[in-house]
């Protein structure tokens, strides 16, 4: 497909009510067209990768378009400018998070845009460096523990963020680190406790919430019944 049919495409598939809809998610609704993520994700497969038409979507401001510019960019062509410069445009948790998912893990420099965005000060960059960590203790099976060990202070250091995006990814983070295999569950509780001691309420929401999780018999019972890798 040409960027100019699928601009044309999402352009006739607009829907004001689903823009209302994701403005009600908190999803930023400007230069949105409403369509969703599963038409997205079959236009990205009639178009297949190709890291030009990637960018040109990207460039368009079009929410959607700049979704879909994470579903056909090819992840061997990324650059480290590229993903500094896309990540500076994220206005939207919906486009931080699929750009994350879609894309940015599969970069073989993804841990080390996790160190550079954590602790930036802009709200979606931020976001995306633990977006980031999630997907990655979800993805990546060739690190070790160390990796995601590494990630522990990190997350107690930005637990204090109380903007409501920030707290919920770094919440994630910690999360995704501690069902990743028995060692790191124990490691990412232990995290949580001394995340749940600091004065801060965005902390104790945080430590609160991972704890019900890591500690339930169902992330329990899975992780005891893992194969060792």
């Amino acid at each position: 497909m040409q960027y100019s049919e699928i601009i044309n495409d999402l352009e006739s598939m607009a829907s004001p009510e689903s823009v209302k809809g994701m403005a009600r998610y908190g999803i930023n609704p400007e230069a949105a067209y409403g369509v969703s993520i599963p038409t997205l994700r079959a236009i990205a497969r009639k178009a297949g990768k190709n890291h030009a038409l990637a960018e040109k979507l990207w460039s368009s401001g079009i929410h959607e378009a700049r979704i879909l510019a994470s579903m056909v960019d090819d992840h061997r062509q990324v650059t480290s400018e590229q993903m500094d410069k896309w990540a500076r445009d994220f206005n939207s948790w919906d486009l931080c998070d699929q750009c994350c998912n879609n894309l940015f893990r599969k970069v073989k420099f993804a841990h080390d845009k996790t160190l550079a965005w954590s602790s930036r000060e802009e709200e979606f960059v931020k976001r995306a460096g633990f977006v980031l960590i999630a997907c990655l203790a979800v993805h990546d099976k060739t690190s070790g523990n160390e990796e995601f060990l590494a990630y522990l202070p990190i997350i107690q250091n930005e637990s204090q963020d109380a903007r409501n995006f920030v707290k919920k990814a770094v919440n994630w983070a910690l999360r995704q680190i501690g069902k990743r295999n028995v060692d790191l569950n124990q490691a990412a509780i232990e995290t949580a406790n001394d995340i749940g001691r600091l004065n801060s309420r965005s902390a104790k929401w945080i430590a609160e919430d991972a704890i019900r999780e890591l500690t339930s018999q169902a992330v329990q019972q899975r992780l005891k019944n893992k194969p060792l890798s």
